[in-house]
């Protein structure tokens, strides 16, 4: 998973201890934050992939009772009762998509399209998580952030 290399070598780039571990499926998710726990694990990086969209709410509901600031890469999981998130915006992916299928449908071989990386990102913070978990968002931050949950 491309991800995951990505961020443990940003961990090894910035010294810091990385645990992985997985959850496949929603019995999973508990026993993975519970590792975390006990673990003493600071903080939740949540990687991308269909049952962590899913299950968003129960993974922030995790997160929160077992007092661990978490980010994800959908907005999703803020709005969930997550800390924040950090990621591709989503309607700006569907509008360059809608795009694509225009191109494909005019005759253009979908083989001839350039490979495509989001370019639009948004960072949506949920100051009543940050509050509940005693995390104080710095106001750099705030001033940056495309959406504010209060």
């Amino acid at each position: 998973m491309l991800s995951l290399q990505e961020t443990e070598a940003a961990a090894r780039q910035l010294r810091m201890e990385l645990t992985s571990v997985e959850a496949r499926s929603p019995d999973d998710l508990h026993a993975a934050v519970t590792f975390a726990t006990k673990a003493q694990a600071q903080e939740l990086v949540i990687l991308s992939a269909p049952i962590m969209t899913i299950y968003a709410g129960q993974i922030a509901e995790l997160a929160r009772e077992n007092r661990l600031p978490a980010i994800y890469n959908g907005s999703e999981f803020p709005k969930a009762g997550g800390l924040m998130s950090y990621g591709p915006n989503i309607d700006d992916l569907c509008r360059r998509g809608a795009v694509y299928v225009d191109k494909i449908l005019r005759g253009t071989k979908p083989a001839d399209l350039p490979v495509e990386q989001p370019i639009q990102f948004e960072l949506v913070l949920n100051l009543r998580t940050a509050k509940a978990l005693g995390v104080e968002i710095p106001p750099t931050l705030l001033a940056v952030a495309d959406e504010v949950i209060e």
